[in-house]
């Protein structure tokens, strides 16, 4: 059972002050304290967890700077083989499509079973990359996984579906998974475990050696684009309506109209 997980270095914006940057397009990282992406953790957890009972290897692939390192040692303490770091100036500012279309260059000739990715990004929440990295490599897929069993080359997977439900599906492999939170409990990885992980190779390719040009990533190469980021505007008060039934239902459908909720 080869299996690749794509994982990602995020902030840790619950507790910290988000400051715009000057070019309103990003936020200022000098502060912020950086870790891999919540539904990541799972991710992975998951792929050794298979990888421990069926045997084989795991690989973790990133895309971003050197500092990314960190998360695929992370990963190399957790029980991954192999670590792939995805590096080039060209990739900064593109979109789930973009960073999908990265990914499959590096994984395509790679030998797989599975692919995980987290169901999404704490930074982004698109949800994106999954699916598309699926759509790319002709596989088939399942998002939002919440148990996975291995049988006949086949995958008996549960999937979370709106309003508390939930889906079985069987899926041939290879496919794709998108994981979510929840699946399984992420083991503790100490510091001794980083430490030992500090000396594993990670391989690392940019644009020429995944056989891309700079019109395939970055801004040129995505659907979206980000024109502004801001802070929610401060507003007024919540307005408590009082009075009877009649004189409150009043009041509300006013309010409703004046926002334009009904003419």
């Amino acid at each position: 059972m080869d299996i690749v997980v794509c994982v990602k270095r995020v902030p840790d914006t619950s507790e910290a002050d988000v400051i715009i940057a000057k070019d309103e397009r990003t936020v200022e990282a000098g502060d912020l304290v950086f870790d891999i992406n919540e539904w990541d953790k799972y991710a992975v957890e998951e792929a050794v967890l298979l990888k421990e009972k069926y045997g084989g290897t795991v690989t973790a692939v990133t895309l971003g700077p050197d500092e990314t390192e960190d998360t695929l040692r992370r990963c190399f303490a957790t029980g991954a083989d192999k670590a792939i770091r995805l590096t080039d100036s060209a990739f900064e500012g593109s979109d789930a499509a973009a960073i999908a279309k990265i990914i499959h260059q590096a994984v395509k000739d790679l030998k797989f079973d599975l692919i995980f990715t987290g169901t999404q990004a704490s930074d982004d929440g698109y949800g994106q990359v999954g699916p598309v990295l699926a759509s790319l490599l002709g596989t088939p897929h399942a998002s939002v996984v919440t148990q996975v069993d291995i049988a006949d080359g086949k995958a008996r997977v549960q999937r979370e579906l709106e309003g508390g439900l939930s889906e079985v599906v069987e899926v041939p492999l290879p496919a794709v998974f998108t994981i979510q939170t929840g699946i399984n409990e992420p083991r503790y990885v100490s510091i001794m475990g980083v430490r030992k992980a500090a000396g594993k190779e990670i391989e690392t390719a940019g644009l020429a050696d995944l056989g891309l040009t700079a019109e395939d990533v970055g801004e040129k190469g995505s659907m979206t684009k980000v024109e502004r980021l801001f802070l929610p505007p401060v507003t007024k008060e919540a307005e408590i309506i009082q009075g009877s039934p009649d004189e409150a239902s009043t009041r509300l459908a006013q309010i409703i109209k004046d926002k334009g909720g009904f003419s």
